[in-house]
Formats: C-alpha cells, sequence, structure tokens
C-alpha cells in the first residue's frame, strides 16, 4: 500500500452504520486505495466489502476491481479524490442522460465530495451549477471553483426555502448529499417553482448528511416530472464503476479538480481519525 484516503465512507463502515457493513470483525478500515503490486505495477483499486480494507502496509487487490495508474501519477491526489469525486462522476455519466448545458444543483457542496461534485459537473459541460451548503467560508470559495451561484443552508428554513427555489427551480439535476430535512423541504420549493414542470427534474441521492428518512408528499410527484434515484454501491454493476476510473484518475492527475490531500502516517491512525480538516482536505494515510 502507498497511499488510502480517510472518507466518510471509511468512518461509517468501521463504524458498522453504512449501509453495506456486515458487522463482522475484526475489520481493517479502508475502501480503496494505491498501491503497487509484486510486478511493480502502480494500481489503484475499491477493496472489498468485508474485512481487508487498505489502512494497512499489504492487502489483497482484485484485479478486475483495479485500474493501472501511470508511473507519474499523483498518488495522494488519486487517494484522496477518487472516492469522493466517484459519487458524482458516476452520477451524472452513468445514472441520468446527463447532456452539456445542463443546470445542476448540488445539496451539500461544502463537503469534499460536494465540492468535487461542484467541478466535475463544470467539467462535464454543466451550463449553471448551484452549490447549496452550511460553511459560509467554504461556500465563497465554490465560487472559484465553478458554482455560478451559492445558496446558505443556514438561518431561517423559509428564507432558505426560497433561496432554493429562487436558485434551483429551472434545474435539470440535483446531486444531492444530505437527503433528511434539507431534502423535504428542497423537493416541494423546487417542484412548485418550476417554469416548465413536465421537463425531468433528475434528483440524484447519494449522501444523507442531514437525516436518513424524509416525508415526501404524493403530490411533489404528480405536478411534476420528478424522477428520484440514487447513486452509491448496488447501482451500478461493478464492471460499471471500474470502466469510469481510468478517466477520472487521469483528470484528478491532470490537475483538472482542485484536491488537496494531506498525507498522514498510518502509525498516527489514532490521532488523525477525527481531527479536523480544512475546506476540500482529504487525509490520506501512508505506510
Amino acid at each position: 500500500m502507498l497511499a488510502a484516503g480517510l472518507h466518510p465512507r471509511v468512518r461509517s463502515g468501521a463504524s458498522g452504520s453504512h449501509y453495506t457493513s456486515t458487522d463482522v470483525l475484526p475489520l481493517i478500515p479502508g475502501v480503496d486505495g494505491v498501491g503497487r503490486s509484486q510486478e511493480g505495477e502502480l494500481l489503484y483499486f475499491v477493496a472489498f466489502d468485508g474485512a481487508f480494507g487498505t489502512m494497512a502496509e499489504r492487502t489483497v487487490v482484485d484485479r478486475r476491481r483495479s485500474v493501472a495508474l501511470a508511473q507519474g501519477t499523483n498518488v495522494p491526489a488519486v487517494a484522496a479524490a477518487m472516492n469522493p469525486g466517484m459519487s458524482s462522476w458516476m452520477a451524472l455519466r452513468k445514472r441520468i442522460p446527463f447532456a452539456a448545458g445542463q443546470k445542476v444543483l448540488v445539496l451539500g457542496a461544502t463537503g469534499s465530495a460536494g465540492q468535487m461534485a461542484v467541478q466535475i459537473a463544470k467539467f462535464l459541460g454543466a451550463g449553471y451549477v448551484a452549490a447549496a451548503g452550511r460553511n459560509a467560508e467554504r461556500l465563497t470559495e465554490l465560487t472559484g471553483l465553478g458554482a455560478d451561484e451559492t445558496i446558505s443552508l443556514v438561518g431561517d428554513p423559509e428564507k432558505i426555502e426560497r433561496a432554493l427555489a429562487a436558485a434551483g427551480g429551472d434545474v435539470d439535476v440535483v446531486i444531492d448529499y444530505l437527503w433528511g430535512a434539507v431534502t423535504e423541504k428542497a423537493i416541494p420549493a423546487l417542484v412548485k417553482s418550476r417554469t416548465e414542470r413536465s421537463k425531468p427534474l433528475w434528483w440524484i441521492q447519494i449522501g444523507s448528511m442531514a437525516g436518513a428518512r424524509i416525508a415526501l408528499p404524493s403530490a411533489a410527484l404528480r405536478a411534476a416530472n420528478l424522477q428520484i434515484l440514487g447513486s452509491g454501491q448496488g447501482s451500478l454493476t461493478t464492471a460499471a464503476i471500474v470502466a469510469e476510473l481510468p478517466a477520472l484518475a487521469a483528470q484528478i492527475t491532470a490537475g483538472a479538480f482542485k484536491v488537496d490531500p494531506v498525507p498522514t502516517a498510518l502509525s498516527d491512525v489514532e490521532s488523525a481519525w477525527n481531527a479536523p480538516t480544512g475546506a476540500g482536505q482529504r487525509i490520506v494515510f501512508t505506510p
């Protein structure tokens, strides 16, 4: 192993709260990483769901879940960004018929995955990207990463609803890392404000940082062409995911996206596990 990112998915898997958790112990955390094979190949790979994670000096790799990387690859950047970037990359490339020029709203844009989603949406040709989140400083920074408009999710709920409706009413795609109370308010607000309600509104559910459940008014499904779907493990085949990895890794290495890895010795895992990080930073464990 050369590098393994400390992603929210890693923390939830270790705590047993992720939907793929098996509750089998002992468990080596880590869901992906960059390593070198015995033959000298540089590989990025996705680990199995189970006990053999990537936060170790060595791990087990299924070649069907790995891709070869060029020798000049930015290893820490790939380890930091592939997992958070993959969520929006796969959602826009594989889960919906996304087309250049379409408008995108990212809910939860101030997290690492949300920040990547703003950049990836623009990279894939979005004509307009609105970024919504709670961290005011990070929202400001997102305007330099491609966001055409930002929406604060802090303050008066009615004001937030109006802001979401104004910015997102005519979007084509919502990339949702929040769910919970935010989405519960946002769906009716966006549906009511649409100029052409028969135009598809793809609502892609990826994360649940604001809650695991919502109450959805049935009228929201009848009053607009609302298409709600998820994007994550199980919604796509492993082969489909692996097929997209080389292109994303190449763009990360080429510097297409702002990535800020924080290389950290694996021996410091206990102190680093819950350590705060800056905007867009991702802890990457190295042996």
